[in-house]
């Protein structure tokens, strides 16, 4: 063998253990990527997740509007990365607690009995005006000593919080979008889709709760979202009602 046909052998060795290790480095990134992701939305390969939409008051057949469905259609991409499983479950279908399956849960208290559920539960700091009567603070958000009026089609809120069961370890969490009208259940969604490596590596796997502002939705749909603010402590506190009683109380 001569000097060149040696080094085009060894310049083809060296190449191939180059793509060789390139390959090893970049399916370990890959897999450690996936596995965060899977950590923080509690599904690892194979498991199954719930899909809680609101059910039609008309009748009773499970039918969603159309800005939930691309809301479904995000999550349902989250889930199919993971490598997970969903089912879609009508909110006055659902029947399980916390920390069994991962729960994606859609929608406002008025119209979704597990939401409603959740929020007194486990986010007794945030109340919802569902009075029916049209108004200025119908829709209102109150969180805390904060009040969030719903500008239909110029600013609309929406609840997306993480929220984890105190059941040990492998509990899986619930993640709920609260919004004040359909799009903004589709916006948190987006959100939550764009953002899940950030809100990751800020909260692990702990519970989170924040505001989002849908800014002129008439125009730009779903895509301009503010976050105003992580409004953890004050949607876990007890509401004031609650607190002003408690404190009366002898000790």
């Amino acid at each position: 063998m001569n000097d060149d046909v040696r080094n085009i052998a060894l310049g083809v060795i060296a190449a191939g253990i180059s793509a060789a290790l390139g390959w090893l480095a970049r399916t370990y990134l890959w897999k450690r990527k996936l596995r965060r992701k899977q950590a923080f939305f509690g599904l690892p390969d194979n498991s199954e997740s719930l899909l809680v939409v609101n059910r039609d008051a008309g009748g009773p057949e499970l039918t969603v509007v159309r800005q939930d469905v691309f809301a479904l259609l995000e999550l349902s991409a989250l889930i199919k990365d993971c490598g997970a499983h969903a089912q879609v479950v009508a909110h006055d279908a659902a029947r399980q607690g916390f920390g069994e399956r991962t729960e994606f849960c859609l929608g406002g208290p008025a119209s979704n009995r597990r939401m409603a559920a959740h929020l007194q539960s486990l986010l007794p700091g945030i109340r919802v005006n569902t009075d029916a009567e049209r108004g200025p603070e119908r829709w209102a958000f109150d969180i805390g000593s904060e009040r969030h009026l719903l500008e239909p089609g110029r600013s609309e809120h929406v609840i997306l919080a993480r929220l984890t069961a105190d059941l040990g370890r492998g509990a899986r969490p619930v993640f709920l979008f609260c919004g004040q009208t359909a799009i903004t259940n589709q916006a948190a969604t987006r959100y939550l889709a764009r953002h899940h490596e950030r809100l990751a590596r800020k909260y692990g796997s702990g519970s989170f709760v924040l505001l989002l502002k849908v800014v002129n939705s008439q125009a730009y749909g779903p895509d301009v979202v503010e976050l105003v603010g992580d409004v953890t402590r004050a949607a876990q506190a007890p509401a004031p009602e609650e607190a002003a009683h408690d404190s009366s109380r002898p000790s």
